[in-house]
């Protein structure tokens, strides 16, 4: 069966099809598409993603447009055509065409809560708890966004 008119591959075995397809560095130009979420060139690709040869590049774009996941557009740019759910992306959230990693969404909560929180301390009467409260809120946010930007760099 032909994987190239399958929508948003929405069936149980188009899911299992894909998932042995999508795999190494074919699944790598799929998920930097999705996080750029803009039509990219074979160089683009081949350099960000540091493959040997831009015909290698052009090899895995091919085979994600016979997948029908992504599809070239005039002047030989590539972006991607349909969205599908694969493990490697379940931790972004899609808007648009544009992959956030959920983690950021808890990291600018936990730093407005901690800024808040400072603003609202007594400074003048600042006890040891309240101190062990700040060293350990400010390690976990700090871990926190150390994930966020390695989840963005991936």
């Amino acid at each position: 069966m032909s994987l190239q008119n399958t929508g948003f591959l929405k069936s149980e075995y188009r899911g299992i099809a894909l998932s042995v397809k999508l795999e190494g560095k074919t699944l790598e130009v799929y998920k930097f598409l999705v996080r750029r979420g803009r039509p990219l060139g074979v160089r683009e690709i081949q350099r960000a993603i540091r493959l040997k040869s831009p015909s290698l590049a052009l090899y895995h774009l091919r085979k994600l447009e016979e997948m029908g996941l992504v599809e070239r557009l005039e002047g030989g740019k590539y972006c991607v055509k349909n969205y599908v759910k694969i493990d490697a992306l379940k931790h972004f959230l899609l808007i648009g065409r544009l992959a956030i990693p959920r983690l950021l969404f808890y990291s600018v909560f936990l730093t407005s809560l901690s800024i808040f929180y400072c603003t609202l301390m007594d400074w003048n009467n600042v006890s040891m708890t309240e101190v062990l409260g700040l060293i350990i809120v400010a390690f976990s946010t700090f871990f926190l966004w150390l994930e966020t930007l390695r989840m963005l760099k991936e």
